[in-house]
């Protein structure tokens, strides 16, 4: 008899931090997006992201917060030797949190660790390129996003990226997309949209530019995205936040329904920042 209550006991304790946790979570959070921002760090983001000072003072605000919040739940670990500083920290959150200002609210829930090397990085690529063949090489890298918990980036391309805002690549917009695509455990160029009829609209428009862009790419028509975009449907998302970002103006133009799809998704739109 005693046993028993004890395992009810236990399981109830257990019911209770289920529902109680969330609760504590988003407290803690309010209370970290509303303390004050340390000016060394507003001057460190103001001189790291090219479009910061465009931005209006409530995405500032906001984006601020964020900031704080993602600093406090995300686990920064250098590689190879690299001392992953104050201003590394800062600068890659300040560019993830451009992602959040949707105010979702989730801070990549998969996320808990980003990798950073000073440069590119080598892996072990598996390919299958038979029936009964692989093929293992070693390949050169410059980030990646992992469907587990982590992102990978080189410290390197990043101060490239914000050296050529607005090229269209950006390492770490592109790999955090992948991690809003993959919040449902899944990498296809759907993140999780705000109502289920958006998903219809979603996948015609995008299954239709993601075509386009492979038919360009394929003739040799210059384009405003990427051609990398055209591996696959989630490289196509990745890298159409990425000149979303950065080549606004472009991307409204020649893809307009591109561009709406992501203004509705990212509830911004850059074109009023340049």
């Amino acid at each position: 008899m005693i046993q028993t209550i004890i395992a009810f006991l236990i399981i109830g304790l257990i019911l209770t931090g289920i529902l109680i946790n969330p609760v504590l979570v988003k407290r803690r959070r309010k209370r970290l997006k509303h303390r004050s921002f340390p000016l060394l760090w507003n001057a460190i983001i103001e001189n790291n992201l090219p479009i910061y000072l465009c931005l209006s003072t409530d995405e500032i605000r906001r984006l601020q917060g964020h900031i704080q919040v993602f600093l406090a739940e995300k686990q920064f670990i250098g590689c190879r030797g690299l001392q992953v500083t104050e201003e590394m920290k800062l600068t890659l959150a300040a560019i993830a949190c451009l992602l959040l200002l949707n105010e979702r609210g989730q801070y990549f829930p998969r996320l808990r660790s980003i990798l950073v090397y000073p440069n590119a990085y080598f892996v072990q690529e598996t390919t299958s390129i038979g029936k009964y063949v692989v093929e293992e090489r070693r390949v050169a890298r410059l980030g990646e996003s992992w469907t587990n918990d982590q992102v990978v980036l080189s410290w390197e391309q990043v101060k490239q990226d914000i050296n050529n805002w607005e090229d269209g690549r950006n390492v770490v917009l592109h790999e955090f997309a992948h991690q809003l695509d993959q919040e449902d455990g899944k990498a296809e160029g759907v993140p999780i949209l705000q109502s289920s009829s958006d998903y219809t609209i979603w996948a015609k428009v995008m299954t239709e530019e993601y075509q386009q862009l492979c038919h360009d790419v394929l003739h040799g028509v210059k384009t405003v995205m990427d051609s990398y975009g055209a591996t696959n449907p989630a490289e196509f998302f990745a890298v159409a936040t990425e000149t979303f970002f950065e080549k606004p103006h472009q991307l409204l133009s020649k893809h307009p329904a591109l561009y709406e799809q992501l203004q509705r998704y990212y509830q911004l739109d850059p074109v009023q920042w340049t």
